[in-house]
């Protein structure tokens, strides 16, 4: 059976199936109104890598589609109608080697560089400071920009943050006002560097930290714009550089980064396929995924010891699915497809976050366009939106809302003796009262029952979405984008006090409570 579309007579149908399924008890308490999913955990990271920018925000003047200059606006369409909150730019490894003032003035007056990064390609500095900011005010979003620690100065982050936020008159503002924009832009997110134990400078844990303190002391607040510094963390589960940031920085940051990337192989040799994988190698992904939920935990814990009231921020501003690229594609361009699978690892990884918003308070997927697990893959003028992106159209509506506290027990989905949870889940409550579960099976084979106690919440009707499949390696194409899509999903139900749903294998569903 197709499990696309969800009917009440499939549901029907699936009957006997589900009559063999565990039923899981899942206990929602009352939520705490001061706790808050921060929506900035729903952030997007754009890097000048492969096909993002180029032919992908900023675009040539001859492509026949909607543009304001040359930004495309069909993709800012589509960002404002998920409410992307922020987002990263222009690096990722990118960062470290990009000098402000090289992407600003007139554009035919810019020079040019080499992507040393990504491809060895030539970057003509034609998308700049100020192309990048009117993207993000078009989006509706903030911007998150990641300064040049590796290859830079104190002096060239300084001036980039006067000549963005302050009103004051000085040479760096003046030449604001030259390049077209009188008023402060007043950016607040500010990475410090990125990824300085690798690409941003291959620097010890250490010496970073005497760094970022350096920098961070010439990164002035001006008027109605103070910063929210944050200072480049761990690579995955590198707790030493955890423990060393919050010792010998701590407070003096906002936030503290995190990368970490699910790779299906494990090997980053040799990543695996993103559209071609056997059930070993899914499960093999989808275990590698839920580590997230490790790393988020122990980063956490070592935070608390220094910080026990929770003010410096964990920030994920990299996450997401590395395949290998698509065959006779780039391989610096990092061009890959987005599955099925793909949508259950963005809905996993979100619950995770929504489940660690008391520390969680940004993340960044990488990247939005083009580029590893992105949103939008484009082809000239055509453009289409990816299982991933349907994800974050569901799961909006958690931004800003206050987390509700669950309580259950998965069953396992195994393979080959060695099990993950099948099910996993996050709740919150809506400004308006309206109740948000999302909920995603990762058992490829088996629907899942769900029987809920919502304490203290009054509610009298449910509806819902669903993202599914038939298979886990089904993607969007260009020739048909609309393979995978949300639909209606009808298999909740009130029943007595009690929420009662059938989740079907593989899928995404967000159910609402009124």
């Amino acid at each position: 059976m197709n499990l696309k579309k969800i009917t009440l007579t499939a549901l029907a149908g699936l009957t006997a199936t589900f009559s063999f399924s565990q039923t899981v008890n899942i206990t929602a308490k009352a939520g705490d109104p001061n706790r808050i999913i921060d929506r900035n955990i729903y952030g997007h990271f754009s890097e000048h890598l492969g096909r993002c920018i180029y032919d992908g925000f900023w675009v040539s003047p001859d492509l026949n589609v909607p543009k304001k200059d040359r930004i495309r606006l069909d993709i800012v369409d589509a960002l404002k109608k998920i409410k992307v909150p922020n987002l990263r730019w222009p690096g990722g490894c990118f960062a470290d080697e990009y000098h402000w003032r090289d992407g600003i003035g007139p554009r035919d007056q810019r020079p040019k560089m080499v992507n040393t990064n990504w491809g060895g390609v030539t970057e003509d500095n034609s998308f700049g400071t100020h192309e990048f900011l009117e993207l993000c005010e078009l989006i509706g979003c903030e911007p998150y920009i990641a300064g040049n620690v590796g290859s830079g100065t104190v002096e060239e982050m300084a001036k980039w943050v006067e000549y963005l936020n302050s009103s004051a008159e000085s040479p760096m503002t003046n030449l604001r006002k030259q390049n077209g924009h009188p008023e402060a832009y007043k950016v607040k997110f500010w990475g410090v560097g990125n990824e300085s134990w690798g690409c941003g400078g291959d620097m010890t844990a250490e010496f970073y930290t005497d760094q970022y303190k350096r920098y961070a002391v010439y990164a002035r607040n001006y008027k109605d714009a103070p910063l929210k510094k944050i200072a480049s963390g761990a690579n995955s589960d590198d707790y030493h550089w955890t423990e060393t940031a919050m010792k010998n920085i701590g407070r003096r940051m906002w936030g503290l980064s995190l990368h970490y990337y699910t790779i299906p192989t494990g090997d980053w040799g040799k990543k695996g396929s993103a559209t071609s994988f056997t059930d070993a190698e899914y499960f093999k992904t989808m275990k590698n995924c839920l580590h997230m939920e490790e790393l988020v935990t122990k980063h956490s814990a070592i935070m608390d010891k220094y910080d026990p009231e929770k003010k410096v921020a964990l920030v994920v501003d990299e996450w997401g699915v590395w395949t290998d690229v698509e065959p006779g594609t780039n391989p610096g361009f990092l061009y890959q497809q987005n599955s099925m699978r793909d949508a259950l690892i963005a809905g996993t990884t979100l619950n995770i976050f929504n489940n660690h918003s008391d520390r969680v308070k940004v993340a960044s997927l990488a990247q939005s366009i083009n580029v590893l697990q992105s949103l939008i893959l484009t082809d000239r003028e055509k453009m289409i939106l990816t299982p991933t992106y349907h994800v974050f159209d569901l799961y909006k509506v958690h931004q800003d809302a206050e987390y509700i506290p669950l309580s259950f027990t998965s069953p396992d989905y195994s393979v080959d003796g060695k099990s993950i949870p099948a099910l996993n889940v996050s709740a919150s409550k809506d400004k308006s009262g309206a109740i948000h579960i999302s909920l995603v099976n990762l058992d490829p084979a088996k629907p899942i029952k769900i029987q809920t106690a919502l304490e203290g919440q009054s509610w009298k009707s449910v509806s819902g979405q669903i993202l599914t499949s038939a298979k886990l390696t089904d993607i969007n194409t260009f020739d048909k984008p609309n393979n995978i899509h949300i639909e209606k999903y009808a298999g909740a139900k009130k029943q007595g006090s009690q929420l009662v749903a059938e989740i079907p294998a593989k899928s995404v569903v967000v159910l609402e409570l009124k």
